[in-house]
């Protein structure tokens, strides 16, 4: 009986393949058929579902199949049903007109000092539209008067993966890291929030009071703490290059071009051991 629902199921029969496996099911019950038959009919009526994108159902019979015998194969199909039940919840409740109002109301009470009431307005609003960056540049400044600076630093950087021309997420990140005491790596925000606005006043007086407020020995320190920087200044070749580049500018663009090696540079200048002129 599963068999020739089997082929139900390949010549896209589907609702005769669910009968036929709900009768095979009845059988079985009634003739004590081992569970991992049982499980096989209920699987097949999930696969079944889930090709007609009946996605509640699928998951309905998947968990069935499961109960009778935990095969593998099932348990991963169920956990994509989930995962794509979820995306589509989260899709349907994508709504950017809702998105603004949230975020107004979330500014009004951000405004008044109310830092929780405006959080709780940024994060439905992000709810409601999850591709906005400025919604979470604002949640990131109400993160940041909370005093929970590393979840503010994963919304800014949410914000530049959305809009890397974001200017104001970069200022704000820099902010951050400067609250955090990561200088060096806060000047690395503000001089990409320059590269991308050169008359920011914002990003340009950031950028001077980091420079201002680092202690070069003890940026070093920290610096050298860090196991990615102290793999990089102790490959013989990085420190060649690194060499050639304080003598040749021409070389060091050269060096520059080579993606790998741009991003060793960077995480030097990021850990403050490159200054950028």
């Amino acid at each position: 009986m599963t068999n020739k629902a089997a082929v139900y199921f390949e010549q896209n029969e589907l609702s005769m393949c669910i009968q036929l496996c709900e009768k095979a099911i009845e059988v079985g019950r009634e003739n004590k058929a081992d569970f991992t038959l049982i499980a096989k009919a209920y699987a097949r009526i999930g696969n079944a579902y889930y090709k007609q994108k009946d996605l509640k159902n699928a998951l309905k019979y998947y968990n069935h199949s499961l109960s009778e015998h935990r095969n593998p194969d099932i348990l991963k199909k169920k956990q994509q049903v989930e995962k794509e039940i979820k995306e589509e919840e989260l899709r349907a409740y994508v709504d950017p007109e809702e998105a603004e109002k949230e975020k107004n109301l979330g500014n009004e009470a951000f405004k008044k000092g109310d830092f929780p009431t405006a959080m709780k307005h940024y994060n439905e609003a992000i709810k409601r539209n999850p591709n906005d960056a400025k919604l979470f540049r604002n949640r990131a400044l109400s993160y940041s008067k909370l005093m929970e600076f590393q979840l503010a630093l994963n919304d800014c950087d949410q914000a530049i993966k959305l809009d890397s021309s974001f200017v104001k997420a970069y200022v704000q990140k820099g902010a951050i890291l400067m609250l955090m005491k990561e200088q060096a790596k806060a000047m690395s925000a503000y001089a990409k929030a320059i590269e991308l606005d050169p008359d920011c006043q914002e990003a340009i007086e950031g950028y001077r009071s980091c420079a201002m407020s680092s202690d070069p020995e003890e940026t070093r320190k920290r610096a050298m703490q860090d196991p990615e920087v102290q793999q990089i200044l102790g490959d013989p070749a990085m420190r060649l290059i690194l060499e050639q580049m304080q003598t040749d500018r021409h070389a060091a663009q050269d060096h520059l071009k080579n993606p790998a090696i741009k991003a060793k540079i960077q995480k030097l200048i990021e850990a403050g051991l490159i200054q950028v002129r």
